[in-house]
């Protein structure tokens, strides 16, 4: 044991005494951190702005439902035509634009929200658009309801539709706080720190073949020292900066920047945990297929860019097509920022097993594949 914790002490003053490492140990995490903040920190503020064609001249009904979008939160409209409806979109200033088309009234009246046409125009896809079409057709269906039970008897709806305007109902509304941006910052920071924690661990074992090729690994073994423990202490040191670093990111992610995950930090750091002695088993078996520390980096590259691509660590799954997605249950990443999201939607911690024992089953065949692969090295035979 005490030749292991030397060997730690060596390896960490090593390590540290680079200012490199400690910008890729320390610095990096902190990098992810500030770019999730600049793609996510930004997508909350101002009213949504819409612009309003009205081809259905002053109809009451028509004139209501403008007024209805008017009243929603976080909405400016602006009345125009529909040639400059366009025109300010493709510029970027209006968000969306709706076209009451001619005869939205009469539809309405007759209880037909169908032929009741209003086109919804948006640059920027339903996450701005999808709001105001929810609404919109609820407000609608209700108005059409009226037509259709009054059976185009004009005084019958005029009656019945001038009861509903009164709103003679109250609602109570209360405003809770959207914690989405804050949620999709947490996974965006705990991407990067899984690609950043990946390098590292590799990084720290790349130490083995520095050593190997500048012959001190052959005169540590000269001693009493043994290569087990030589293998077992770089391990060690793995744990504890990786640990530093995930320590380190929650700490800013909490205390600095406010970033709320939504999840217990103790489980977070459980479950990065996990998924750094599966960072470190990758790393022990890309160094044991590694003929030099040239080959090494070449390999992590190779492996860790396109992996980390393919697991959603750089953008959300969400975006990514189905056969892609179905690649990514093949590697550990996936299980990681899986985990991380159902927690975040309320999934109990215990109900996560199947991951957490995915991620550990990553850990043992990598390392075990390293075992396998030193023993079959002449040239690295001594590993083990």
């Amino acid at each position: 044991m005490k030749d292991v914790i030397w060997l730690m002490r060596r390896v960490l003053r090593g390590s540290l005494r680079r200012k490199s490492s400690w910008i890729v140990y320390i610095g990096l995490p902190l990098v992810g951190i500030l770019i999730s903040m600049t793609l996510y920190g930004n997508s909350t503020g101002g009213d949504l702005r819409v612009g309003i064609v009205n081809n259905d001249g002053d109809q009451v009904v028509t004139q209501d439902a403008i007024k209805f979008i008017e009243d929603l939160g976080q909405i400016k409209i602006t009345l125009t035509d529909e040639a400059s409806l366009r025109e300010d979109i493709a510029a970027s200033k209006l968000d969306s634009g709706l076209i009451f088309g001619q005869g939205f009234a009469a539809a309405i009246r007759n209880g037909d929200p169908i032929a009741g046409k209003v086109d919804i125009v948006s640059a920027k896809g339903a996450q701005v658009t999808a709001y105001i079409r929810s609404m919109l057709q609820n407000y609608v269906g209700n108005s059409a309801a009226i037509g259709r039970v009054t059976q185009g008897d004009a005084s019958a709806f005029d009656k019945v539709y001038a009861d509903y305007r009164e709103n003679s109902f109250k609602l109570n509304a209360t405003t809770i706080e959207d914690t989405t941006n804050m949620k999709d910052m947490t996974y965006q920071s705990i991407g990067f720190l899984v690609t950043f924690m990946m390098f590292s661990a590799v990084n720290l074992t790349e130490l083995i073949l520095r050593e190997k090729e500048n012959r001190t690994f052959n005169r540590l073994l000269s001693s009493p020292l043994s290569a087990r423990s030589y293998v077992l202490s770089n391990v060690a040191v793995n744990i504890i900066i990786l640990l530093l670093q995930i320590v380190l990111t929650v700490f800013l992610m909490k205390a600095v920047f406010h970033i709320d995950s939504g999840i217990p930090y103790t489980q977070l750091v459980f479950v990065l945990l996990l998924f750094a002695l599966a960072s470190i088993g990758l790393s022990l078996m890309i160094v044991a297929f590694a003929k030099s520390t040239k080959a090494a980096g070449a390999m992590q590259n190779l492996i860790i860019t396109p992996t980390c691509l393919l697991s959603g660590c750089f953008f959300p799954m969400d975006i990514m097509p189905d056969s892609v997605k179905k690649i990514s249950h093949f590697l550990p990443q996936h299980w990681l920022l899986d985990s991380i999201n159902k927690l975040q939607h309320g999934e109990s911690f215990g109900s996560l097993g199947l991951n957490f024992a995915i991620l550990i089953g990553f850990a043992a065949a990598f390392a075990l594949i390293a075992v396998y692969r030193f023993n079959r090295n002449n040239d690295a035979r001594l590993f083990v």
